[in-house]
This record gives C-alpha cells, structure tokens and sequence, in this order.
C-alpha cells in the first residue's frame, strides 16, 4: 500500500497553468530536486514514478504525491571509492545524487510467470553511480541496497553531464539489466560503455546484484576516452536490444555522429554487437531523444536530431525529427554482419563497408556463407564488435530553430501523431504523413525556457501526455478536441485527433462519433492534401436577411454538405433562444416561419435592431446556423433624441416618419394622419432628411454672457406640414437640466422661412471655465421640432478663469468682459461694472513675487525667469521692458505666460554688479523684485586629478571661485571637446564630473561653461593617458579572510581588497575597474579566482602547548600544518621569533621550515620567552613560546626527525660491543674507549643538526626541480623502450628493436608459417603444452625460461586477454605444485616460465601508474640521492661515496675538499653564454665534465645528450691560453705502482675559473675555437706503464707489498680508522635527508586513498581464490604470494633500476643507495617480526625505526584490496583490451615468433611427441598444424 501522505506535503506544490498559444489548460505538480531527471511510467497502476536530484518522488495518475523519498545530498567524491571516509578521501564534499537509471523490474521468468515482487530499480551518481531496489507502492521503503559497494557494482555515471541509460530483460529466467554509459574522467575510468549487470543475487556462484560479473557480456573497448558514447536510449525491439548514443566517428571522418547498436537478446558474450550510424539530411548529426513506435502498422524508430556545433558534440538549434524504418535498419545492421562474417568487411564493389570497431584485436573475416543463418547471434569464432560504415539515411519530417529535445509519437485511427518536446519548454505536435511528411499543427508551451525532458510518456489511455522539465511534471492532453465549440473552430485547428460529429454537434475524436462512417457525418479536420478539405455544413444563402420585428414571414435557408437522415428523422428550426419549429426539407432547402413579433427578445439596450441565431437542428443538436436581423423603426426614431425625423428617414433600414404622429415607421401606409416622409433608400416624396420640419440655425449670437437678459432667436424649415395654433417653446439644457422659454413665431411667406423669438432670460449657472456649450432645441406642444446637430448656446462667466487685470483684458473683446476697479476689482461682463471708477483703462503696475536663478556671469547668456502677476497682455507688452541689475534682458516669446511668467536671456555687464529686477508695462509704473540678481565672474583655480584613462571615468574636481552661478543646468564641463558629466551638487568652490572617452591620449584643457560664458583651468591641463594594462594579478588563490585595504602602491603596483566569505559563497567573477577601465582578473592570470579555507597551522608542542618549545641554536624549527601551501607561497610567509625574523625555508603543504636567529630574541609581549608567529596574509597564528637549549640537547623537529633516536642508540650499541673488545685485549682498548665516549657526547648532538641542514638545502634545490616535474621535467621512456628494458634487461640487439633478417626469396613464405604459428599460440592447448615441454628439458635453462617467456609476452602483446588467461591457467599448475611442497616458496625466484611472464605482465598494466602516480615522486627520490651523493667527495675508482646509506660504498676517510663554482662557457647559437657550475676540487676532469652536462642539459633525456668521452675540458686562462685538462696525462702523480687521478685540485684551477666543453676532434685538430686569443697548450697524455694502477681518493684495500720504512705509519693509520663506525653519522645524515622522498614513494606505491591499480586488485583477487581453492587459510602464506608477485617482482625491480623507467644514467653510487631503500622496502613487505641485534645489517638499523611504519602500510594497502568484494574480472578485461590495441602495434610480433620458433626447432620431436600424446591435440591436429610450419619456416622435412 502506498505510504500514508501528510495533509500538507512540502516538496511538491499542485497548479493548473493556461498555455498559450493555444489557450490549452492542464494540470501540473512542481517539485524539489531541480533538474528532474527521469519519469516512468507503471503500465500496470497508471502511477508515476520521478528520479530527481536528491529527492524520488511516486505520483498518482492525476499527479498527487502518494510517497516521496529524498536521496542525498551524501558525502562523497568521484575520485574516491564507497564507502567514504573524510580522513582517507580528502577531495570528499556534500555532493548531490543525480538520478540517472529509473526502471521497471517486473519479477517475472522466463515464461511471463510472476515470480518475485516487482519492484523500482533507482541508480545515481553517488557512490560511483551505485543502484537500489525500492518498492512500487513506497519509493522510501528500500528492498535492496549494498552497504559496502565493490568495483563491480558501479553501475552509473558519477558525473551529472555524462549519460547513462538501461534497458531491462530476462534471459532463461534471469532478470538482467545492460546498461549503456559515457567516460568519465574522475573515478573507475575503466567500466565499459555497455554492461551487464545482474538483477538479482545469486548463492552460486556467489554474485550480488547489480554486479557486472565475469559470465555476463560488455562492450570491449581500446580506448576508454576515445569511445565516449553519448548514449540517448536504449529499447527491447522483438529479439534484439538497441542503443542509441552519438559519438565521434573514429573509423572515418573524426566528426561527431549518431549510432544505433544492437544485441541480441540472449547473447550473454556480445557476439551479436554491431552498430550501424543514422544520417538525418542536413547536417542534423546529434541525437536528442528517441522514441520506437509504429508507423502506418510498421515498427519505426523517431529520433529528435540536432546539427551539431562545428566538430563538436554541442548540439545548435537547429533540429529535425527523422524517421527509420526498423526493418531498413534490421536491414542494415544484418548486411554489415553479413559483409564482416563472410566477405572480409568488403562490399561488391571492393570499398570496406563493414568493419571492427573499438580498437580490439578481432578482425572482419571470409567465413562460409551461411554463417549468419546459422550463427544469427555470432559465436566465438566470429568477428566482433560489427560496425557497418554505410550510414542509415532518413529526410528530416520536420526541422526546427529551437533545439528539439524529446519525441514520442501515438496512433490514432490508423495515422502517426509525434509529440516533441524543445529546449525552452514547447511541446509541439506534428502529424505524419505517410511518406513520413511531418506538418506542425499546434505548439503548446508547457513551462517557459525550461527543457522538455527526453522521458515523453503518454498515459494508459493514450489521450494524455506526461512532460517532465526541469521543475515540473504537467499532464497535457493529446488533443483538445473537446474544447472546439464549433465546426469551424473544430476543422480549423487540423489536427488530426479531431473531427466534427455533425449530428452529435461536437468535436470528436473518430471512434467518439457514432455514425462516423456515413457521408458527411464526421467532418476530418486534417484532410490529406490530395482530397478537398472537408468544409462544415453551412447555410449557403438566407432569404429575407432582415425583417421588421413587427411582421412574421416564411424563412428559407439554402444548406450544403447535408448528411442524409432515416425516413423517421426530421429537422426543426430554431430563432435565438425561442422553442424549435418543424422545417419543411426539399433538396437542399428548408423553409421555416419565423417567430411571432410578440415572442422576439427586444432589442439591447441603445440599439435600433437585434440578431438571432437561426438554426437548423436534428433534435437538440445544432447542425447549421446563420444570423437574421430583426429591426425596430419605433426605436431608431427614439434613439435621436435632437433630430429623430432626419435619423428615421436617413436609417439603413426601411423606415419612414409619421410627421403629424411624430412616428418612424416600416411601412408606408402605417402613418394615422397620413403626412409620411419616406426613407431616403425608397423613391417616393417626399424623402430623406432634407425634407424633415427642423430648427437649422441660431438667428441671434451663440455668446450669452452670465447674469445678463439675453433674447434667444431660432430660424426654422419645413414647419408647413404642421396644422393648428400649437404654442411653440424654446428649450435650452444646461447640465441635464431643461429650462423652456416661449417663442414667438415669424413666417416669411416668399422664402418660407420661419423665425422663432425665444423670450429673454437671465442665466445663472455655476460653471467650472470661460465658457459651456448648451444644446437648445423647439418644442411644438408634446412634439419635439428636428434641430441641427451643432445647433447650441455658448454661455460664459467673465470672471472665471482671469486672476489680474492683465488676464482680463486679454479675453477676446467679442465677449466683452473688462476689469471693474473698486475695493473689489476683478473681471466682469462690461455691464454689470456699474462701481466708481468703472471699467479700467489700464492695469496696474507689475508684481514680481520670484527671480530665478538670482545670478549669472558677466557674459550673460543664461535664462532668467520672473513670475509675478499683471505681467502685460501680450508677449509685445514686455518686449525691451525687462532689466536685470540694470542690464536689459531679452524675454523669449516661447517662455512667456500672460501677465503670470516672463523667460528672458540675461545679457553682459561690464562689471560684476547687483540689483533688482525691473519690469516695465506699456505706460504702467514698473514693477521692482524684492531679491536681488548677482552678475558673477567665477574663475577656476585647479582639477584634481589631473590625469587618467582615455576609456574614461575619472572622477574630475574642478576648484574655484563662485562656481554656482547660474542654475544647475546651466553649467557644463568639458575636457577639451570631451563632455565632463557633472555627477554631484555644486557648491561654490567645487565641481565633480566624470570625463567621457577619448580616442586618443592628449594633453586637454579643461573648461566649464556656465551659459554661454566659458572658463579654463589656467596653467593646468589634463593629460588623457593611455588605459592601465595589468600585466599579472596574484594570488589567483586566497583564505577566507579578507586582505588589507585597497592601495596603489606605485604606478607598477597596486593591492586591492577581497571581500570576506563564508565557506558556502561561490565567486561568480572578479575583475579589476579603474575609472571606465574594466579588466577581468582570468584575462590577466590565465586562471579564475578562488577562494580556499585557511591553512591549519599546528602548535610547536601539540601535547602541551603551554610548554616551551627547546630549540637549539644552529637548526631549524619545523612547524607542522594543513594546506599550507594552498593559496600561499614561501615568499609570502612571515614567521617572526619575538622581535626577531625567523627567515623561512622552506614551505610545503604540511611543514614550514625556518631558521631563526643564533641568539634567542627579545619577546614583545609580557612572556619573558619569544613566541613563534606565522602570518599569512591576514591569519596570524602564535605557535607557542620557545626556549633556547645551550646546555641539553635539542629535540629534532618532527618534519625533519630522520632517525636520529635509534641511528644513535646503535651507533652507542655497536662502538659499545667494539669497546668491549678491544678493552679484553688490552688497556689502550679502554683509552680508545674514553676516547669514543666524549665522541659519542657529540654524534648525537651533530647528526640531528646536520640532517636539519642538509635537508632544508635539498628542499631548496628540489624546489627549483619540482618547476620541471610534470611536464617535459620527467624524461619517462616510451612503452616500447620501458617494455624492452624490463622483458630484456641487460641485452643488447633485444627482438623488440631488430627487424626480421631474411632473403626476399624467403621473406614471404617464412612470414606465412609465422603466421600460422601465431595461430596455433593463440591456441591455449598447445601454448601450455609447448611450455611444460621446454620446461622438462634439462639443457632448457633459467635464461632461457625468461627470454621465452619474454618471447611469447610480445608475439601476445596484442591478445592481452587471452595472455591473462594462459597466464592464469599455468599459475595454477603452479600452485598445485608448491601446495605439495612448501606453499610459501611460491614465486619467490624466477624460476618457470610463468613467473617471468608474470612480471612482464605487471610492467605492461602498471605502466600507466607509473606514469600518472609512482613515476613523479620516483623521479624526484632518484634526483634528490645524486644531489646528495654529487655534494660530497666520490672515488671515481672505487664508487665509494662520502654521502650514501650503503656501508659498504661509504668513504670512510677524512678527504679534504672544498666546492668551487666554475664559469662553463656555453655556445648558445652564434653567441656564447657563461654557465655557473658548483664542483669539487677534489673531482675528476671525468666527473667535472658529467656535472657540467648535469647542468647545462638539466632535465633532458640522457640519451640526448653527449658522452662525456667525446669531450675535452678546457681551461681557458686570459691571454696566458688554454690548457685541456684530462683524467690521465703526462703529468699524472705516480707513486710506486699506483697512479692518482688527475683532479682539479692537481691542476689548480682556482674557484671562479673559466671552461669550456669542446668535441674531441676539435681538441685535437684546432678547430671551432671560441677564442682566438693565446696559445693552445695542451700536454701529450702519457702512455701508462704496464701494471700501474690508478686510484683517485683512496687506494684499494688490495696493497701491493709495502716497504718496511713505511710500515709504522700505516699502523698509525689504522690505528686512527680503529672505530670506523664513527663515520655512521655520514649514513644517519643521508637517510634524514632523503626521508621525505623515500617516504613519497612507499606512500604513492601504497596508497589506497586512490583506487589501486586494476591489474593489483586483479592478481591478488586470483591468489585468494587460488588460496581458497586449495584450503590454504593460513594468513602469512598469501601475504608471501602477494608479496612475491609484486613488490618484489616489480616495485624492487624498478626502485633497483629507475633507468627501466627513465632515461636516466644511475652511477654505482647512486645504485647503492638505491639498493639500500630496494632492500628496505623489501623488509617492509615480509611478515617476519623486524629485530635488529649487533650484527644485523646496517640498512636495517638505518631503517629501524620506519620499517614498522612501512609495515603497516603495506598490511593495510593487502587488506584494503582484500576487503573489496572480488569481481573486478570485466574492468580487467576491458583494460587489457585497451592495453593491446595501445600497445600492441609497438611490439616485433615476427622477430619474437622467429626467435621462439628456435626454440621450437631445437627440441622439435619433443614438442610433436608431447602434442601427438594428448588426446584433445591430436582431436585438433596440432602436431600436424606444426609440421606444416616447420615446413614453411626452414623447409623441414616433415611425414607430411
């Protein structure tokens, strides 16, 4: 049962939403988890199912909410695998869970029989796109669901943009799911596109859901990144499976395309794959959404295709919807089948047209030709994966501007609807027709601009559509056919779902309309273009059109397309809304009565006529209708109230005046009295308007002055017609009211005209202006007399309106109104001013009551405006009578207002100046301001600033004196020409604009116009520069906390404010604005800006802060912390000990290194110690007080902790023993005793120190190296080199880099017996019989072992599978050997074949960890060990090094030396360049020359560079010359039978010397000399003597006899080298200093915070189950076996040898050391308890302290691969496919079959003999098979 739901249920919100165009309703649910991602469907219950971000919802078909269930947001990160723990994973965040599979598990078998419950499968991209069960009736009920997922169970994408897609299938009662998904670059990068995966688990064999298990079938693919299908969906289609997806075509063209794939459905192995590419006309390249369905009754695939941007898989707007056939493309995916089974991929005309895809090893082949009948699904022996490379060609069915990106399509009565859905949220509809022509017939917008999601699912009933988009589920209806009120409306929409049912009088779908199938019974609204379009059943003609409601007449209607009735049906007619009237059919016309007049509505309201509706009805059913105008002359006669007459007679319907009755009238003999003025429209007199009695015109003035008897004449027209002494009346309405006046009538016999005199009135009305407009009319008795239409009275009130005298004689002398004075003047009628003095000849004087603005400049030219009342009449009354201050003012005609306003313009005054403003009227008094105006002179005395960009936007200041003269808008800057927008208030002192762009740079002046009159800044100009360019902007990486304020620091330099954020904010952009100069920060860093949280910076005693840290003087301070290096470098770091600077060293992301003064500073604060401050940016972080140590020893920092504890209590332990012996021999053993004690105070002490140093030196150096490191820094060998270091070593002329060796006569005939036997390798039987027999062979040494096993691993190399799974096979021979014996013994040498194609196994799939993980820090461990041995003195003889952790290469003598720093000239081109370079003196002319070449090609390949042999050092000396300095010349020093080395220190070469590296040639011949100057001197080297021996440092151990003189001195010395392990200090310091990068490596080879390698996980997978096989449960025993085969069968081998991976020269002294950390991690990997005693090796006491440390991480990195669950056998697989098609084509397959082919031949009759014994061999005849390639390869001689 559905969950039970709250009342108010908060995710989702329910609304009806109006579409538009289409006015088209429907329901819709909003929902949380925007983008929604998925929608489906239950065919079953109807209900919906919706897969969000986050959040998964179950709707009800009407779209209420029944269960809901949020999925994230989780911890986690795409770069780490579940389950995620913050500590391990550090890239982990709250991500959100992007749904990306939403599917129907169903629970049935094979049979269709339900045998489990169905359930929802939901998979997202948490977790690495891991899947759960839910149930259908609760989605937050979970069914299903792994707590601790393993590589096999990641199912979808974990990136949000990258697709994944399912289709679900049963196979012989097994529910399984293939699952269609892209590359992701973050994550298991090595899942295949297409998989299958298991539905449910299984006990045998143990399998859980959702894994991809190694029986189940996927997509072998060579590249990963390459084939980065874009899957769009995926579809069961009769026995097959089909995916759709787009990707770059990498067989042809490299452009971007869309496939369609297909399997069938029970093929489990993928034999079946074959693709075939879908062509849309016109560019459209890109699927969108795709839907299979039918087409007139045939299966037909729509796809919604987008043109693709450019090369890109961007998809424009530009789209089409194309429609294939599914049997053209079953067609076309069978042929491509066809053509790669049995015609090699070819087609008739020889082009390929089919092919292999997927860069895997399998190729087209020539197989019989019944192959596909008979192997429909493919086999083993047939090609795979198929694709066609003819393309599947479809003409788009309608093409769009916006993106398309969803279809579906639905069958109604037998024709194709596609419903598609776009980018900005319209849900189109298009009809099909049957040649696939699309037409668009209605578009409905479903939710603006937001995508239609590709999931497009029409319900149960198929008459509504689910449409999913970002926010919202809406439920829109196919058709609305419902909702057409008429036929009209009903054809006229043309959709092909509706039609109008003529009889039911609706719009129908056509199985909705009963009689359908009868003519003209439903009317098609999409009629094919081929027939006439269906028109509604109209009424043609209508006869009479109009009638007077007055009378009742037949009505006869003309009716087309009418359908045919049964004898017992009848139509009826129907008037408006009255009752039906039986019709009268014939033919096609009808004839009704129409209604009594006594029964019709009356007309609306203003209106002299009415419509009905008549209709033709078949019962209540309206079949056909028109409209009739019934018309009402009473009314039209009424309507008029003024002229009713004119408007009868002149009405467009036939009425006529009654003139007696004063009647309008319809017919001609309806007049009582019989006087009749007929309609204008009839040809009888009299008629029309003209002969109407009327009042036309007003005889008197229309002005009727207020207050005043007025008489009132009328003159008047056509009034003969009346009879009788009737009195006549005068009405004149004044607002509503009617006042009537009585008139006297006048008639003029001869003109018949008619006079009438209305009697004086006085009017007396408040009215609101001047003057209103009254309508006055005649009135006979009752009768209302026609007056003109304009006919009206004009009363007036002179005293509205007209404040002063000005305003009142202005008034138009025609209505007479005059200014009355007195002690109440004002404006009235001349009549009525009766008051002393009377009416006024003049005005008064003028008024000024405001100025403005109250001054100007001098110059003039500003507006001055006065109000003020009694300011003339007229605009010429002012004219030249205005000053201002006494200067004239010129008013302006367009700013003038009578007697209230005056604009004039200020003129120029001589002088500054002040005063009134005076106006002057005609021969008035003038009229005076009581403010004063203030003619000014402002001055400018300076801008600031006085330059800026030429974009503009500088804020300008211009200083002054009365700069606010004028108004505001009066006053403008410029800068030159350059407007200067004026941007705050003025006062008088300051102005600020801002200055506009300019088009150059240029020295302007700056000018300010106030009016008219201008002003310059004198002396100054500004100077419009150049726009500031920032060349740099750092850091791009910041804290939290904000940095100081902004400042300009230099004209070079500027620092600017961030803004403080929280740690959710997000930087949307920054950028830089200086003035209208806008320069955004990623143009000028080439990065975007970040924020990031503040570093952690660790207390100096994090157990107890409040204890001082104990430093002694001469070291450094280690200060530990967290992301240091994050947003901050080392220069920007300040670390200050009290008042003292602690100089920083070194910086890293966890340790801060620095060096504080000898002597312990002062404290600044009220601790008597100095405390230690870092400041980083804004943080400033106290890490506690520290106290110099000048008595006790001195803790080691933890950074830089190097073993000193246990390298000192060995030392003490081992010069103890050494005491202890000498003192049983003799008491000087006990003085030499004293004598190591007081050392020993010392070595403790020393070590410690000198590690800090020379660590804090090496990280100096290794920062500049790291600069290179990543990018050309690391000179990695390529695959093919690497593969022939590690499968041949030590072998020169190795097969990969010969070519095969033989006669053209020869060459064809041997290639093709190589090739069969390539064939019969690739036969397991015989490849592991051929093995087992040369391992029986006693001559068959363990060199040869190797090489063969080398040999086969390259002839292999492009079957990598097929190798693993030999490979496999003979590791378990091998187990089952050892198991008998001694298990734990078990690849510990490389003794059998297997164990060395073991190791060239893990060297092929660990070269890419080497490269991307373990190849940067091993790099950097192996050039940290040569700077380090390279410092110090090394025996160019011996090896012997001052500087090493091998004992045993360890110079024990005190050498004396000093580094010297020579100038290296180095010719660079035509120029030379000095070079410096640090040597020693003691160095031989050999090792100066390889550090100089260390120097010069830093960082370049060692095989780039010359040798050192063919090179001479030259030393070049001034004018004295050049001297060539070699190891071995003349002047050599020999002593007895020894020779010395020559040395610097031999030559003298002085620090600062100047060399040179010159060929040997030269040298010799002269020639190419950089100087001319002086002699080239160089000594003849000296022949050497027969048994001398050269020695450089020291002599070798192995002394020739020594003369007795000088045996007491040896003696001495001896007796000096009595306690060698003194030197020990020398080891302990080399180890602390390379600490960091031996633990770099341990860590990078041992880190399971990434994924492990997949071929690790592999292998040791296979050793458990090998382990469980045989009931090995002993623990130890496998931890043997994995370290056997790899740590010691790889990682040593490579730790022993970085010239396997680099191209690098490792010296014996650089191997030494090397060989030590080999053995210490070697120690670490074994399970034996780590003891050290007194004779145990020195490496191991070297390594006491962190082999432990090392243990543990190799413990957990086995237990970490151990506890994920196994199954990574498909991932394996997939990346050995890759690895062959990558690789493969590097390797010498026919040299390496020709060299095992020797082998062959050399034990040939055993080999035949061991195959003819084998019953399956003889079966498939392989000693036959080899016979024959004997025969071929040497012409052997065989029983053939």
């Amino acid at each position: 049962m559905p969950a039970a739901v709250p009342p108010l249920f908060p995710l989702a919100t329910w609304w009806w939403c109006l579409a538009s165009p289409a006015g088209q309703a429907f329901p819709y649910l909003s929902l949380d988890g925007s983008p929604l991602n998925h929608l489906l469907l239950d065919p079953r219950s109807g209900h919906l199912y919706v897969g969000a971000v986050n959040h998964l919802y179950h709707l009800s078909p009407d779209l209420q909410v029944l269960s809901s269930s949020q999925t994230g947001p989780k911890l986690d990160s795409p770069e780490c695998l579940p389950p995620i723990v913050s500590k391990d994973c550090p890239t982990a965040r709250v991500t959100p869970n992007t749904n990306k599979i939403l599917l129907l598990e169903e629970g049935v078998d094979a049979l269709g029989s339900e045998v489990a419950a169905r359930s929802l499968i939901v998979c997202g991209t948490l977790f690495q796109g891991i899947c759960d069960k839910r149930s259908l009736g609760n989605v937050s009920e979970v069914l299903y669901q792994t707590s601790n997922p393993v590589d096999t169970q990641y199912v979808a994408a974990n990136d949000p943009r990258v697709s994944t897609v399912g289709v679900i299938l049963n196979q012989k009662g097994v529910g399984l799911m293939l699952v269609g998904r892209g590359y992701t670059s973050k994550g298991p990068s090595d899942i295949p596109p297409i998989t299958t995966r298991r539905l449910s688990p299984s006990s045998s064999p143990a399998r859980q859901a959702f894994s991809q298990d190694e029986e189940l079938g996927k997509l072998v693919v060579g590249s990963y990144s390459e084939y980065n299908n874009n899957f769009i969906s995926a579809f069961n289609h009769s026995d097959h499976v089909y995916f759709l997806f787009s990707r770059r075509d990498m067989w042809h063209r490299k452009e971007y395309r869309t496939y369609v794939s297909r399997l069938c459905a029970v093929d489990r192995s993928f034999y079946s794959y074959v693709e075939v590419p879908l062509e849309c006309s016109g560019g459209y390249n890109l699927a969108q959404g795709a839907s299979p369905a039918e087409h007139q009754g045939r299966p037909a695939l729509f796809v919604a295709m987008a043109a693709g941007q450019a090369s890109t898989p961007t998809a424009t707007g530009r789209s089409a919807l194309c429609v294939y056939g599914m049997s053209e493309l079953d067609a076309a995916l069978q042929r491509a089948q066809e053509l790669c089974y049995t015609e090699g991929g070819r087609g008739r005309t020889g082009q390929e047209e089919a092919y292999i895809e997927y860069e895997v090893s399998s190729k087209c082949l020539r197989l019989p030709k019944d192959s596909l009948k008979e192997y429909p699904c493919g086999g083993e022996h047939t090609p795979s994966p198929i694709a066609s490379a003819v393309p599947l060609s479809a003409t788009p069915s309608l093409t769009r501007e916006t993106q398309l990106t969803a279809v579906t399509t639905a069958t109604e009565a037998g024709h194709t609807i596609a419903l598609l859905g776009d980018k900005k949220g319209w849900l189109h509809k298009v009809f099909l027709q049957p040649d696939t022509t699309g037409t668009l017939y209605q578009s409905v917008l479903v939710d603006r601009d937001s995508p239609v999601n590709a999931d497009l699912l029409l319900d149960q009933s198929g008459q509504n559509v689910y449409v999913l988009t970002d926010s919202k589920v809406s439920k829109v209806a196919v058709s609305q056919c419902e909702q057409q009120p008429d036929c009209q409306s009903c054809l006229s929409v043309r959709d092909p779902y509706c039609g109008w049912c003529v009889l039911e009088g609706r719009c129908t779908r056509r199985l909705e309309c009963s009689r359908e199938g009868q003519a003209n019974h439903w009317l098609w609204s999409c009629q094919p273009a081929n027939q006439p379009a269906n028109q509604c059943v109209t009424v043609q003609s209508l006869k009479p059109v109009i009638q007077s409601r007055e009378e009742e007449t037949q009505v006869s209607l003309t009716v087309a397309q009418l359908p045919t009735l049964s004898e017992e049906e009848s139509l009826s007619c129907s008037f408006g809304t009255l009752p039906p009237q039986p019709a009268i059919v014939k033919g096609t016309t009808i004839t009704c009565q129409s209604p009594l007049p006594e029964l019709l509505p009356p007309s609306p309201p203003g209106s002299d006529h009415m419509s009905l509706r008549v209709s033709v009805m078949f019962r209540d059913v309206t079949i056909s209708s028109s409209d009739i105008t019934f018309y009402d002359c009473r009314a039209v006669g009424q309507l008029n109230t003024t002229s009713p007459c004119m408007a009868c007679v002149g009405s467009v319907w036939p009425c006529n005046w009654c003139v007696l009755d004063g009647l309008c009238t319809h017919t001609n003999n309806s007049c009582p009295r019989q006087h009749t003025i007929h309609n204008s429209l009839e040809h009888l007199e009299p008629r029309g308007p003209d002969s109407c009695p009327c009042v036309w015109a007003l005889q008197s003035s229309p002005l009727v002055p207020m207050g005043f008897l007025s008489p009132l004449t009328l003159l008047g027209r056509n009034l003969d017609m009346f009879q009788g002494e009737e009195q006549y009346v005068c009405v004149v309405v004044v607002e509503g009211e009617e006042l009537k006046l009585n008139a006297t009538l006048e008639k003029d016999p001869e003109t018949m005209t008619y006079t009438f005199t209305c009697s004086a009135h006085k009017f007396q009305y408040p009215v609101k202006q001047l003057e209103y407009s009254a309508p006055i009319y005649l009135q006979r008795g009752s009768h209302h007399i026609d007056s003109a239409p304009n006919l009206r009275l004009q009363l007036y009130d002179c005293s509205v309106g007209q404040s002063d005298c000005s305003q009142c004689r202005a008034v138009s002398s025609e209505y007479g109104c005059v200014w009355c004075g007195g002690e109440s003047p004002g404006c009235v009628y001349h009549l009525s001013c009766t008051s002393s003095p009377g009416p006024a000849d003049a005005c008064p004087p003028p008024q000024i009551i405001q100025i403005q603005p109250v001054s100007g400049p001098v110059e003039g030219g500003v507006l001055v405006t006065i109000h003020g009342s009694n300011l003339g009449m007229h605009y010429q009354d002012i004219q030249g009578g205005v000053t201002v201050a006494g200067v004239s003012c010129l008013p302006q005609s367009h700013g003038y207002l009578i007697s209230t306003r005056i604009v004039c313009v200020l003129q120029p005054s001589k002088q500054e100046t002040e005063g009134p403003v005076v106006v002057t009227v005609g021969d008035s008094e003038p009229g005076r301001s009581l403010q004063s105006f203030t003619y000014q002179d402002p001055q400018l005395t300076g801008i600031v600033p006085d330059k800026g960009p030429v974009s503009g936007g500088t804020s300008l200041t211009v200083q002054g004196t009365q700069l606010l003269t004028g108004q505001r808008k009066d006053l403008t800057a410029y800068v030159g020409q350059q407007p200067c927008y004026i941007v705050e208030e003025v006062n008088g002192t300051h102005l600020v604009c801002r200055t506009s762009p300019s088009n150059q740079t240029a020295e302007l002046t700056v000018r300010v116009l106030f009016g008219k009159a201008e002003r310059s800044v004198p002396g100054q100009v500004f100077h419009y520069m150049e726009d500031p360019v920032i060349t740099a902007a750092s850091p791009a990486e910041i804290f939290w906390l904000p940095m100081e304020r902004c400042t300009v620091v230099s004209s070079f330099e500027m620092t600017c404010v961030t803004p403080s954020v929280t740690h959710d904010s997000k930087v949307m952009g920054v950028w830089f604005e200086l003035d209208n100069v806008k320069v955004a920060f990623e143009s000028v860093a080439g990065k975007t800006f970040s924020y990031y949280p503040n570093p952690e910076l660790f207390a100096l005693n994090r157990d107890d802060p409040d204890t001082p840290y104990r430093f002694k003087p001469g070291g450094v301070i280690a200060v530990e912390g967290k992301d240091l290096t994050r947003a901050m470098t080392r220069d920007e770091v300040v670390a200050r000990l009290g008042d003292q600077e602690c100089e920083v060293k070194t910086l890293d992301s966890t340790h801060l290194y620095c060096e504080p003064p000898e002597k312990q500073p002062d404290s600044l604060g009220s601790n008597q110690l100095p405390s230690l401050r870092v400041v980083m940016g804004k943080l400033n972080v106290d890490l506690g007080t520290v106290q110099y140590d000048t008595e006790g020893l001195s803790p080691v920092p933890l950074a830089a902790q190097v073993g000193l504890a246990a390298g000192a209590a060995v030392v003490v332990l081992v010069v103890l023993v050494i005491i202890l012996m000498y003192r049983r021999k003799s008491k000087q053993a006990l003085r030499d005793y004293k004598k190591v004690l007081v050392q020993l105070e010392t070595l403790e002490i020393n070590v410690g120190d000198q590690c800090r140093k020379e660590f804090t030196d090496l990280m100096t150096e290794m920062m500049d190296l790291s600069s290179d490191v990543g990018g050309p820094g690391i000179p990695l060998l390529d695959y093919k080199t690497y593969a022939e270091r590690v499968f041949f070593p030590g072998q020169r002329g190795a097969p990969l880099s010969q070519n095969l060796d033989l006669p053209e006569s020869r060459r064809r005939t041997v290639e093709q017996g190589l090739g069969q036997l390539n064939n019969l390798l690739n036969n397991r039987l015989f490849l592991i019989r051929f093995i087992h027999t040369l391992e029986a062979q006693q001559n068959f040494s363990q060199r040869d072992r190797g090489y063969v096993a080398s040999l086969l691993t390259m002839a292999l190399h492009d079957k990598l599978e097929y190798f693993t799974d030999v490979m496999k096979t003979l590791l378990g021979d091998l187990v089952q050997q050892y198991v008998a014996k001694n298990p734990k013994l078990m690849l510990r040498r490389t003794e059998t074949v297997v164990e060395k194609m073991l190791t060239n196994w893990m060297s092929i799939c660990l070269y890419s960890f080497l490269k991307e993980v373990a190849g940067e820090p091993l790099y950097m461990l192996y050039r940290a060990i040569k700077y380090q041995v390279d410092k110090g003195p090394v025996d160019a003889v011996t090896g012997k090094a001052k500087r090493t952790l091998n004992d045993s290469h360890l110079l024990r003598e005190d050498i004396d030396y000093c580094s010297i720093t020579l100038t290296v000239m180095v010719k660079s081109g035509v120029e030379v360049q000095p070079c410096p370079v640090k040597v020693l003196d003691t160095d031989t002319i050999t090792q100066v020359k390889d550090k100089i070449l260390d120097q010069i090609y830093k960082g370049a390949p060692f095989s780039q560079r010359p040798a050192a042999d063919s090179l001479d050092l030259e030393w070049r000396s001034g004018q004295a010359g050049h001297l060539t300095l070699s190891d071995d010349d003349v002047t050599a020093i020999v002593q007895g039978r020894w020779k010395k080395l020559n040395t610097l220190q031999h030559y003298k070469v002085p620090d600062g010397a100047t060399v040179a590296l010159i060929p040997r040639s030269a040298a010799v011949m002269g020639i190419h000399q950089v100087y001319q100057t002086g002699e080239k001197t160089p000594m003849l080297e000296g022949e050497g003597e027969e048994g001398l021996r050269l020695w450089h440092l020291v002599k070798s151990s192995e002394d020739p006899e020594i003369p007795k003189h000088r045996k007491s001195s040896m003696r001495e010395r001896e007796r000096a080298k009595a306690i060698p392990e003194i030197y020990l200090t020398r080891l302990l310091s080399m180890k602390g200093t390379l600490q960091k990068f031996v633990d770099d490596v341990f860590v990078a080879i041992l880190n399971t915070k990434r994924p492990p390698p997949i071929a690790v996980r592999f292998f040791f997978d296979f050793l458990d189950d090998m382990a469980e096989k045989h009931g090995i449960d002993d623990p130890e025993t496998v931890h043997i076996w994995k370290t056997n085969s790899l740590p010691l069968r790889f990682w040593v081998n490579i730790l022993k040898n970085p010239q396997f991976v680099f191209d690098v020269q490792v010296t014996d002294s650089v191997d030494a050391v090397l060989s030590v950390i080999a053995q210490t991690f070697i120690d670490s990997c074994t399970t034996s308890e780590h003891k050290v005693g007194r004779d145990s090796p020195v490496n191991k006491l070297l390594y006491a302290r962190e082999i432990p440390r090392y243990k543990q991480l190799v413990e957990r990195y086995y237990s970490d691969i151990h506890s994920a669950a196994s199954g990574c056998y498909q991932e394996m697989n997939s990346t050995l496919t890759e690895l062959s098609g990558s690789f493969g084509s590097d390797m010498n397959s026919l040299v390496a079959l020709l060299e095992l082919y020797k082998y062959i031949n050399k034990y040939y009759d055993q080999i035949i003999t061991s195959l003819e014994e084998d019953g399956a061999g003889q079966k498939m005849q392989l000693a036959y098979r080899l016979q024959q390639v004997a025969a071929l390869v040497e012409n052997k001689v065989t029983d053939l």
